[in-house]
This record gives C-alpha cells, sequence and structure tokens, in this order.
C-alpha cells in the first residue's frame, strides 16, 4: 500500500533526523529494515518502545557491526535495497566497512543517504551539534522572538525534522527515481544547515525586498504587526491573529467593532504598535471560546493557540483524521493524502527480539538464509 510500494530501504539505526525520515518513507508503503547496534547507545532521549512512534512501520534487527558476520549481513540486505539511510558523523560507515564505495560497489544502483547536521565537508563537519546550533549558524534563530528580548527557542521541529529529516527524505525519494530510469545509484550529502537555508528562502527574499529588515519582533511575520500576533484572552488561553490581507483585515476590525481610524493604515509600520495595544485590549475582553463563537464563519484568519491534548479533538483536525490511535497512542496519521495508492494504518513499533528480527528479514531474504544467520548468531 502506498506509493512507494516495492521501495526497499535499509536504515542504519541513530537518532535525529534519520529515523524520522525513515518513517516517512514507511508510512508511504516503503520495506524498511532498521539495523540496530547489538547494545544499543545511550544516546538521544530514551523512551519505552511503544511509544517511540518515529519507528513505527518497520521491524528491527539488532547486528554487531563491529563482527564482520554482522557486516555481511549488512551488505547482503544492501544488495537487495533501493536506498540506504545513515546519520553518523562522517567516516564512520567507512570505518565499518559499509561506506559509499563498499556499498555502490555490491549494488550500482543503491542511494546511499547521508543526513548530518553539518554536511560531509567543511571546517565542521566533524563537530558534534543538535537542531539549535544548526538553526543557529543560518540566521533562523536570531529571527526568532519579541523585540527586545532574546532569540525564542522553537521545538527542535525545524532543524532536526523539517530541513533534516523532510529535506532528506525528498532527496531520497528524488535519487531513487533518478536511479531507476539511469541504473545508476549516487551518494546524498544531506546537510541540516543546508535544509534550514532552504526552508528561509522566502524570509530571505522579504528581506532584500526591504519588507523584513528591522531588528527581531519588529517584522511583517515576527510578531511586529498588530495582524500577525497572538493575543491573550479573559481567561488566559491564546488566539493567533493573522489576516494579513487587507479586506481579511477589515473583517476582522469590524468583527471587533473597532474605529478603522485608531488604528490607522495597516501597512503604516508607525501605527502598529499603538494598533496592537488596542487589538490587545479588545481580545482581553472575552474568553478564548467567546471569541471562537464569535468568529465562526468569518473571514477573518483567527484561530485558537490549542496545547496537544486540545489539537486532538479541534473538528478540523478531528474530521481530517489528522491525528489517529495506534494500539492506544496518539500520533500523526500518515500523510499526505493520495486518491489512489491509499496509505495502510501504521504498524505500531515492535520490540527488538529474535522472533521479530526474523519477521524484518522475510521480506529480504529466503527462509533457509534467516535459518543459517540465525544458527550463527549474525542478528539478534
Amino acid at each position: 500500500m502506498g506509493p512507494l510500494a516495492g521501495v526497499k530501504v535499509v536504515e542504519l539505526a541513530g537518532i535525529g533526523p534519520g529515523p524520522l525520515a525513515a518513517m516517512f518513507l514507511a508510512d508511504l508503503g516503503a520495506t524498511v529494515i532498521r539495523i540496530d547496534r547489538k547494545q544499543p547507545a545511550n544516546t538521544g532521549v530514551a523512551r519505552p518502545v511503544e511509544f517511540d512512534i518515529v519507528l513505527r512501520n518497520r521491524r528491527s534487527i539488532r547486528v554487531d557491526l563491529k563482527d564482520p558476520a554482522g557486516v555481511a549481513l549488512v551488505l547482503d540486505l544492501v544488495v537487495r535495497a533501493d536506498a540506504l539511510i545513515e546519520g553518523f558523523r562522517p567516516g564512520v560507515t567507512e570505518r565499518l566497512g559499509l561506506g559509499p564505495e563498499v556499498c555502490l560497489a555490491r549494488n550500482p544502483r543503491l542511494v546511499y543517504g547521508r543526513v548530518t547536521g553539518w554536511g560531509q565537508s567543511g571546517p565542521l563537519a566533524q563537530a558534534p551539534g543538535h537542531d539549535i546550533n544548526y538553526i543557529a549558524v543560518t540566521g533562523l534563530l536570531h529571527a526568532i522572538g519579541r523585540e527586545g528580548q532574546p532569540p525564542t527557542l522553537p521545538l527542535n521541529v525545524v532543524g532536526d525534522y523539517a530541513a533534516g529529516s523532510l529535506y532528506f527524505a525528498f532527496g531520497l525519494v528524488s535519487a531513487i527515481l533518478e536511479a531507476r530510469s539511469s541504473g545508476q545509484g549516487q551518494v546524498i550529502d544531506s546537510a541540516m544547515v543546508d535544509g534550514v537555508a532552504a526552508l528561509l528562502t522566502v524570509p530571505l527574499s522579504l528581506r532584500h525586498a526591504g519588507q523584513s529588515r528591522g531588528p527581531r519582533g519588529t517584522n511583517l511575520l515576527d510578531s511586529g504587526a498588530p495582524f500577525y500576533e497572538v493575543y491573550a484572552c479573559a481567561d488566559g488561553r491564546y488566539l493567533a491573529v493573522g489576516p494579513i490581507e487587507e479586506r481579511f483585515f477589515a473583517e476582522l476590525v469590524r468583527r471587533l467593532d473597532l474605529d478603522p481610524n485608531e488604528l490607522g493604515d495597516q501597512w503604516d509600520e508607525s501605527r502598529w504598535p499603538r494598533a496592537k495595544a488596542v487589538l490587545a485590549a479588545r481580545f482581553a475582553t472575552r474568553d478564548r471560546a467567546d471569541w471562537e463563537r464569535h468568529f465562526e464563519g468569518a473571514e477573518v484568519c483567527v484561530s485558537p493557540v490549542l496545547d496537544f491534548d486540545e489539537a486532538v479533538d479541534y473538528p478540523q483536525l478531528k474530521s481530517r483524521g489528522t491525528f489517529i490511535e495506534v494500539a492506544g497512542v496518539v500520533q500523526p496519521a500518515p500523510g499526505p493524502r493520495f486518491s489512489r495508492t491509499v496509505l495502510s494504518r501504521p504498524v505500531p513499533p515492535a520490540p527488538l527480539n529474535t522472533e521479530n528480527a526474523e519477521s524484518a528479514l522475510s521480506a529480504w531474504l529466503a527462509e533457509d538464509e534467516i535459518a543459517a544467520l540465525r544458527k550463527a548468531g549474525s542478528f539478534i
């Protein structure tokens, strides 16, 4: 099921963007086998496997990659794969005997995907880092925050997962398509810093056009404008207000029963602080639920700021099944939506044991091959 049905991917277990990219591919129908370490490393934020949603839709095997037999097993899988995912520092897989040259020699059509924070080259290629570091050096972190306040940390969804996982997954699928027409594989060097830079295309264009050149928190889309801001309600909850278009902003002003002259020209930046104060005072007069009812059906681009628990039951998301429950765990549904190659319901992550390992290998190897590997102790 799904548009990637028939695509096979070997995932060398790691943390950060690699596992989520593997989940995206598996959600879309790819057969992904995850190669875990024989002794899992104590890295990342540990959680019980049933709650580790990012591991859904695939099975894992434990392999000792320092044992030639373990390396041989992975190479046997590589021969049958369309792509490989690895997220180690540059040079690690080469030292393990699983670098691009070795793998492409075994399978010339292989897409060898490498995803790191800094990339495979440059003075920081071997440096450690996390989402906060990658968004810091690209200018993004500096731009996020209130006027006069330090930069505000977003959740690690921008560097790790948008600029990391999605950017990487897009590259993987593109290279797989190319390999099917050319018959030749290649190596992907996907860096989170490059992905963040790509996501900054529109903000940079606004800056070059002189439409976003002020200090942090004073510009069009960073809380500087009164019509793109978060306002507190009487009950301490918040509304996200974003009527950038003039007709939407005019309708908001009308619905709030405010004097347009008091707010001034929408695009007069010198009036923005005063307009924000007027809007803040008005939104503070009623509870969030009252405002939601008041604006229902109105074209004003106003939404409630929901917490995770509230979001699950939000009517629009509920009607689309944006969140689903799998084995008692609420999680995002696979996507996007396809009209013909409909996506399957996710399979929850499974414990690492011999039975599940054999199930994972069954999509790749014959029964006698699996039996021989089991007897040799090549996997757990």
